[in-house]
């Protein structure tokens, strides 16, 4: 991938992205990451260091495709993200709050309200239709079960299975499926979506209609996206593109 583009940048321009300053930007940010590192310890207790001194700034809006090889530690780095797993050091800020410091039950509050996971199998619930899908984060958030509805309805419109409601995930085809997780990942109107190949199990024409629901969302509901990707087509719409490579971001500038 480094000659996608062509041009690569320090790694201070990572945190501070293209355009404008890196203060203001992260003061601006939805979400930030400093000095982030993950090391596992092997049984022969070795150490594998996977993410080593990442830096990230994501501005609200704002599109970034991570690329890299594989296992490079882009679901790494997305779950740190994301709160779903803890950095071995570093700092984690979502919405100028500290993420890693929060006690597991804060934490998971903090990932149904303000986080939308898109992962590359959907994770539905197999006992529950489309509708109900949707409505669970609100649910688990305490929304009432009226307005958890009405929400859950209006974004399956927005994804295009206004018509689908009551299907299960087994009578949804997979394309249909990824839609209904992208509409259960608007659901809280999240700061920002995670999304981990997001098509990578998805036909060529199901995983461009899958792109073009992601920016669509993205303007409609005004969520930052981070996704992690081997789909250039993807990578080439955000408005930043950053390579993961040993353990490190560095970026590259669509067009």
């Amino acid at each position: 991938m480094s000659d996608l583009h062509g041009i690569t940048t320090s790694h201070s321009e990572v945190l501070s992205g293209p355009r404008g300053g890196g203060d203001s930007r992260e003061r601006e940010a939805v979400l930030a990451a400093h000095d982030l590192r993950k090391v596992y310890i092997g049984g022969d207790g070795s150490e594998l260091t996977i993410l080593d001194g990442v830096e990230i700034n994501v501005a609200p809006g704002e599109a970034v495709a991570i690329v890299g090889a594989s296992g490079a530690g882009k679901s790494t780095l997305l779950h740190l993200l994301g709160g779903l797993d803890r950095p071995t050091s570093g700092e984690i800020l979502l919405g100028g709050v500290s993420i890693a410091e929060q006690g597991e039950e804060e934490l998971a509050r903090i990932r149904n309200e303000q986080i939308g996971f898109v992962f590359q199998f959907h994770h539905l619930l197999r006992e529950f239709t489309a509708l109900e899908n949707v409505m669970m984060p609100l649910m688990i958030g305490g929304t009432e079960r009226g307005m958890a509805e009405d929400r859950a309805r209006e974004l399956l419109e927005v994804v295009g299975l206004g018509q689908r409601l009551d299907h299960m995930p087994r009578q949804l085809s997979g394309g249909e499926q990824q839609r209904v997780a992208v509409a259960r990942a608007l659901a809280n109107r999240p700061l920002i979506i995670l999304a981990d190949e997001p098509s990578g199990n998805l036909d060529t024409q199901t995983a461009k209609e899958l792109h073009d629901l992601f920016f669509r969302v993205r303007a409609e509901e005004g969520v930052a996206l981070v996704v992690a990707t081997h789909n250039h087509e993807l990578a080439d719409r955000a408005d930043r593109l950053l390579q993961l490579k040993e353990g490190q971001l560095s970026s590259f500038y669509p067009k």
